[in-house]
């Protein structure tokens, strides 16, 4: 299975790029499986249905979040009717929404997604390796899932790396999303897991992890807030990974970045015609 993972979608800027460069990755890699993290999509905080629409449109098979979830609030209500829209599986019982989805890729197979929170410097909610450990026991690789990825929604390296390895052999992928800079490390750990500590952000990268320059700064050298973070608008690059699986298995045979448009050096991947 070809799967391409994008990277946090931040304003107006990231949603540009996924409409000029995704439809045409999904036709020359012919991809199978595409998911886009989609918490910042609407004006740097959360996501819209209109969006949501939008980033599905444009060939997005899932669409994965993290700690703006909320952000724009009619989310709590459109997501029960947006199947292919994941929340973090450790929030509270209760939250509406789902933290897992088996979807159905463009080859017909079924891919389980599952969007998880860590709780190093961030809101502790549920333990998320327990919430991953119930889902990768209901769903598990193969018998299940021809595939399954992890999008860990995590401010520590550390906590990214120990899912990583906590799911290794029983996930195709575990990508982590949140900091909005891509990591060098994409690999395949020893059981046959593709991982990267984080995709990257699909946005402006002549930006403070996404938001115009002034108002951060301002924050940082006064410790005085005078106004909104507004996401930055200029070319944004289109970040994340692209992974190959093998159909026997489930797990992964090929990882690499990708980086397409904007600021930063255009990688991608030498394993599918360009």
């Amino acid at each position: 299975m070809r799967i391409l993972f994008v990277g946090d979608v931040v304003g107006r800027a990231g949603r540009n790029a996924v409409a000029e460069h995704l439809p045409g990755l999904v036709r020359d890699w012919e991809l199978d499986l595409v998911i886009v993290n989609g918490e910042n999509a609407a004006g740097g905080f959360g996501i819209t249905e209109t969006i949501y629409q939008e980033l599905i449109d444009a060939g997005a098979d899932a669409i994965t979040l993290g700690n703006h979830a909320w952000d724009q609030r009619e989310a709590l209500v459109f997501i029960d009717r947006a199947p292919k829209l994941i929340r973090p599986v450790n929030f509270p019982r209760g939250t509406p929404g789902r933290g897992a989805a088996l979807i159905d890729t463009k080859s017909g197979q079924r891919a389980l997604v599952i969007n998880a929170m860590g709780r190093v410097f961030m809101t502790p909610f549920d333990d998320p390796f327990a919430a991953l450990e119930r889902e990768l026991e209901a769903c598990p690789l193969r018998r299940a899932a021809d595939a399954i990825v992890v999008d860990f929604h995590c401010e520590a390296t550390s906590e990214k790396q120990g899912i990583g390895f906590f799911c290794d052999g029983r996930a195709s992928l575990v990508v982590g999303t949140h900091t909005h800079v891509p990591t060098a490390d994409h690999q395949i750990l020893p059981g046959g897991t593709a991982y990267m500590t984080d995709a990257g952000m699909t946005g402006d990268y002549d930006s403070i992890i996404g938001m115009q320059k002034d108002e951060p700064l301002r924050r940082f050298t006064s410790g005085i807030p005078s106004g909104r973070f507004e996401p930055a608008m200029g070319a944004a690059t289109l970040s994340g990974v692209a992974v190959e699986t093998d159909d026997a298995t489930g797990l992964a045979v090929r990882i690499a970045p990708v980086r397409i448009g904007g600021r930063l050096e255009p990688a991608l991947p030498g394993f599918w015609k360009e």
